[in-house]
């Protein structure tokens, strides 16, 4: 593990950074791009386990005992989630020819546990016969603006996989990922008893 003992270095201000290979890239790389947008996509899973945080502080009266033990079995896969995208983003800020044995990467199994989760949320929710609004309570609004940077972290890296050598498991797991955050904000927003906004194709302005 590196040792962040300072955070400034000066050597970016040429608009460079360095890979972990040493390496010097613009910023505006699209590996870079791609790997800032799996920060962001971090950053946001925070807020929302910042948010569940609170769920699971108040007290756990009768009608939030469910929501408490949601929220906490949801803080787990988004803890882990988390961990996988430092691996994810550490992959994509190393070459291939740079890889070193035992390097953490995503793998097939990965995308596999985020299907389990999937089934596993859906078990407590109805099945969908239309759009919803993003939305709700601050966990489940957070885990749909999530979602939203995850399909954005998504296209970057296809595109990045037409011109460079990026694992087809990364993709996989990213687009699997995205699935799960949907269906995580719904599973949250169910046990908080929050109602989902349907998309009205007819909306009329308020009078």
């Amino acid at each position: 593990m590196p040792k962040l003992t300072r955070i400034y270095t000066r050597t970016g201000d040429d608009g460079t950074t360095g890979l972990v290979g040493g390496q010097r890239i613009k910023k505006n790389a699209l590996r870079i791009e791609a790997y800032g947008t799996i920060d962001e996509l971090s950053s946001v899973i925070g807020l929302a386990r910042t948010a569940l945080a609170d769920v699971k502080r108040t007290r756990p009266v009768q009608d939030l005992r469910r929501a408490h033990e949601v929220a906490a079995e949801l803080d787990r896969w988004l803890a882990w989630t988390q961990d996988a995208l430092f691996n994810l983003g550490s992959d994509l800020a190393t070459l291939p020819k740079d890889r070193w044995e035992g390097m953490p990467l995503i793998g097939p199994a990965d995308a596999q546990a985020l299907e389990r989760a999937i089934d596993r949320a859906q078990t407590d929710l109805e099945p969908l016969a239309n759009f919803i609004h993003p939305g709700g309570a601050y966990p489940g609004a957070f885990l749909h603006q999530a979602r939203t940077v995850c399909r954005r972290a998504e296209r970057l890296l296809i595109t990045l996989r037409d011109n460079e050598a990026i694992s087809d498991d990364v993709v996989r797991y990213v687009n699997r990922l995205s699935d799960a955050l949907f269906v995580w904000s719904r599973w949250i927003n169910h046990a908080l008893d929050q109602p989902e906004a349907l998309w009205d194709a007819k909306t009329a302005p308020p009078s």
